[in-house]
């Protein structure tokens, strides 16, 4: 039978020190091991040893990911009757938020026009609602009209306008 050390091919002359390394390498590593461990159970209970409140982390992360101007202009929708009252809230709602532009829709031309004249002030109360996100534009839209170009109502050509000939 071949001894190991002739079958793995080790020098003889250097095997006392390298298992004598090993040895320290794992005694360092272990002492280390523990005294992180002690010093882990006399820091218990201190100030910045608690785990963090979820609302903490949610924050770090939506700031992060640059969450913040989706989360704050959900939270602009969520209390739009507080910033506009609640008659004109009953007829308009936040569409959409999009690198600066508000877009807000309304169920009628004739609020679409009286919230197109308060632009300027809504511009200004927005503006502090979503402090850090920056609003650069306000559009109001008026409701979806109907169109003919799609459906079983279709025609060929210009449609409901080429009755005149």
């Amino acid at each position: 039978m071949v001894p190991p050390v002739v079958r793995l091919k080790l020098d003889e002359r250097l095997l006392p020190r390298q298992v004598a390394r090993r040895y320290i390498r794992r005694f360092i590593s272990r002492s280390e091991r523990e005294a992180k461990s002690e010093a882990a159970w006399r820091n218990f209970g201190k100030p910045g040893r608690d785990p963090l409140k979820a609302n903490s982390v949610f924050a770090q992360l939506a700031q992060r990911g640059e969450w913040l101007p989706h989360l704050k202009a959900a939270d602009l929708a969520e209390h739009w009757s507080e910033i506009v009252g609640e008659s004109i809230a009953r007829h308009t709602r936040i569409v959409s938020f999009d690198e600066g532009e508000l877009v807000i829709r309304a169920t009628s031309t004739v609020w679409s026009t009286q919230l197109n004249y308060m632009i300027p002030r809504l511009q200004k109360v927005v503006s502090e609602r979503l402090a850090p996100v920056e609003v650069k534009k306000i559009t109001v839209k008026g409701p979806n009209s109907y169109t003919f170009k799609k459906g079983k109502y279709s025609v060929p050509g210009r449609g409901p306008r080429d009755t005149w000939g």
